[in-house]
């Protein structure tokens, strides 16, 4: 079996990602394809609009075989981190071929500027901080510093899933991971566009999000050519979004010693300070963010720093976590993935979790510290993630 794996997030799974994985199957020839998706907290720092549960079985219905979830300390991380959850999480899936949407590139472009980087590393690592802008973010001043060192790179580097393609390709060659990579290019919208247009079959996730905010305006997206399955969650669920944690998050700096702060995973060094200041007048997520951002923290890091406040998780905790992974959670697969899985997992190195329970609940304590966090959205409304839970099995 050739199998073919895939990072995703779907937040929410709209016409892009069904394209994405209908054209990474028919270009890899995949008889398997994997999907390693984020749970119920995501890259970028902020929640899933809806639960993992009812995203991975959105991706079973439109082409993925089997669902897994990329570990908690691993999906809220900068791209390098990310990556390296995700390619690990697939690699001990087996998968031949990884897969990812790009705004630019083919496969053998990330690879071979992944060679050229890291034959480099320490060079660059040394000038970017004395090289660097001080009003540029760290992505625009790292793409500036490659053009400069490593002018062979041709990739766009300020591009979102460039970025995420290059860390999956670094990480490949790091490990000397003999996985092949297939890109499919971005098709119709950009990843930041803000507004879908009405012949728009293909949306920005950023814009349907922004849409979900106004009701008068989901009216509208709800007539859009969204999977069905999609649409039926949007509109029968619990749209999560940060200011739901808002109040939890701001007692929890108020509560938290400026020693306790420096300590949060990711805090930079003296930011404790603006954070427990801004914190006393601050409204809303959006007010808080926007009064603590400058040009190098962006709000995306922003968002993990609160991320991991809200979770109160120091940095030691942290390190250790991201060493490697210690299970695999497997969320959902069809019958295809059935088969494959009852092939693989013998030849795993570490636990597939099928079901959380007391025996295994140590080993995943911090992904169900997270979703029980990402209850408190709507208690009442948002299902246990973790207990009681069993994989979706499609027919």
């Amino acid at each position: 079996m050739k199998v073919c794996g895939v990072v995703a997030e779907y937040n929410p799974f709209h016409n892009g990602h069904l394209y994405q994985l209908a054209e990474a199957k028919k270009k890899t020839g995949a008889d398997v394809l994997i999907v390693a998706m984020s749970g119920n907290f995501l890259q970028r720092g902020e929640p899933a609009v809806i639960d993992k549960w009812q995203r991975a079985q959105t991706a079973l219905s439109h082409g993925a075989d089997i669902v897994l979830e990329i570990p908690a300390a691993f999906s809220v991380q900068p791209a390098d981190l990310f990556a390296k959850g995700a390619v690990e999480l697939l690699d001990l899936m087996g998968i031949d071929v990884l897969s990812f949407g790009s705004e630019s590139g083919d496969g053998s472009d990330f690879l071979l500027s992944a060679a050229m980087y890291l034959e480099k590393e320490e060079e660059i690592n040394e000038l970017f901080k004395p090289e660097q802008e001080q009003k540029l973010t760290y992505a625009k001043n790292m793409s500036r510093l490659l053009a400069k060192y490593l002018p062979e790179i041709k990739l766009d580097l300020t591009q979102p899933n460039n970025i995420l393609g290059f860390a999956y390709a670094k990480e490949l060659q790091k490990k000397n991971r003999s996985i092949g990579i297939q890109t499919v290019r971005r098709k119709s919208s950009h990843y930041h566009d803000q507004e879908i247009g009405s012949g728009d079959e293909i949306a920005s996730a950023t814009a349907i999000r922004k849409m979900l905010s106004s009701s008068k305006e989901w009216e509208t997206a709800s007539s859009l050519p969204f999977p069905e399955e999609t649409k039926t969650s949007l509109v029968n669920s619990k749209l999560v979004k940060w200011d739901d944690f808002f109040p939890y998050l701001k007692y929890r700096i108020t509560t938290t010693s400026l020693e306790g702060l420096s300590q949060i995973y990711l805090m930079e060094q003296g930011l404790e300070y603006r954070v427990k200041a801004v914190i006393k007048e601050a409204e809303d997520m959006a007010g808080f963010l926007t009064a603590l951002k400058t040009k190098q923290l962006s709000w995306t890091r922003l968002q993990r720093i609160c991320f991991y406040i809200l979770l109160d998780k120091t940095k030691e905790e942290m390190e250790k976590r991201i060493d490697h992974l210690n299970f695999i959670r497997l969320l959902g697969f069809n019958r295809t993935g059935q088969t494959y899985l009852s092939e693989i997992k013998r030849q795993l190195e570490i636990p597939l979790v099928t079901n959380v329970s007391q025996k295994n609940s140590a080993l995943v304590a911090h992904d169900i510290t997270v979703s029980e966090v990402y209850r408190l959205a709507e208690h009442d409304r948002i299902k246990s993630q973790d207990y009681k839970r069993k994989p979706i099995k499609m027919d």
